[in-house]
């Protein structure tokens, strides 16, 4: 089964709410910084809107993309009640094509690591700057190296009154990725459960290969802090959050 396929529907409940609440306060405290007034934001890759919806709340026209159609159906049904809901639109990264330029960019949480090979990095940045005004932010996190090597051979569990979720993680050197190896169990309403597979897999992306490809795309003034924070990354740090112009 494809990534995200099963889990779309239990994504939400295994997520801590309060984390997306924070990294929609930090990526609006970025825009409010831009060089030039943003009022359009895309949400790339958003999964299940979360982030989309918080920033429509903050008055933004949001538009958001996701390959996953599972997912999709999850963040428009998010996003009924709202009075400006985002624009969802069902586009692969490397296939990003909007109506009309955006004034800023969004990524988060990882959603760049699932692009594995270079060809598929360079072409998104490429395709983001095409669809980015001139002056206008691109910002994204990604997991950093160090963080998806401590991942080998680690075995994660999820849980809520209605699901269990499994991951198990093995790192390769030669690919430079992490596989996450994902056993889902869902409650049914007889009381029975539920079992769904998953595989999905991280690049660990260099520093010195991020900025390659957004120098390659035509980014400038690219500036690299830790997780929610405007300070270096520590040697150790388990995300970095990129900001190109």
């Amino acid at each position: 089964m494809s990534a995200y396929g099963a889990l779309a529907a239990s994504y939400d409940g295994l997520m801590a709410g309060g984390a997306y609440r924070r990294r929609a306060a930090f990526l609006e405290r970025r825009l409010k910084k831009s060089p030039i007034p943003v009022e359009t934001v895309l949400d790339l890759a958003c999964g299940t809107g979360t982030i989309a919806c918080l920033l429509a709340k903050k008055g933004y026209a949001v538009i958001a993309a996701d390959g996953s159609g599972e997912m999709l159906t999850q963040a428009a049904a998010k996003a009924a009640g709202l009075d400006r809901p985002p624009l969802f639109l069902q586009q692969a990264m490397p296939r990003l094509r909007l109506a009309q330029p955006v004034d800023a960019v969004v990524s988060t949480l990882d959603s760049l690591n699932y692009l594995t090979a270079e060809r598929d990095l360079r072409e998104t940045f490429r395709r983001v700057r095409r669809w980015l005004k001139p002056g206008g932010l691109f910002l994204f996190d990604v997991n950093t190296p160090c963080k998806l090597r401590r991942m080998d051979g680690q075995l994660y569990m999820d849980e809520t009154e209605e699901a269990v979720c499994v991951w198990r993680t093995f790192f390769s050197e030669k690919k430079q990725a992490c596989t996450y190896q994902v056993d889902l169990f869902r409650l049914r309403p007889d009381g029975a459960w539920d079992r769904s597979f998953e595989e999905h897999r991280e690049r660990a992306w260099s520093e010195e290969e991020l900025r390659s490809c957004l120098r390659g795309a035509g980014f400038f003034s690219v500036r690299l802090t830790g997780d929610l924070t405007d300070k270096p990354p520590r040697p150790e740090e388990d995300r970095w959050q990129f900001e190109a112009k």
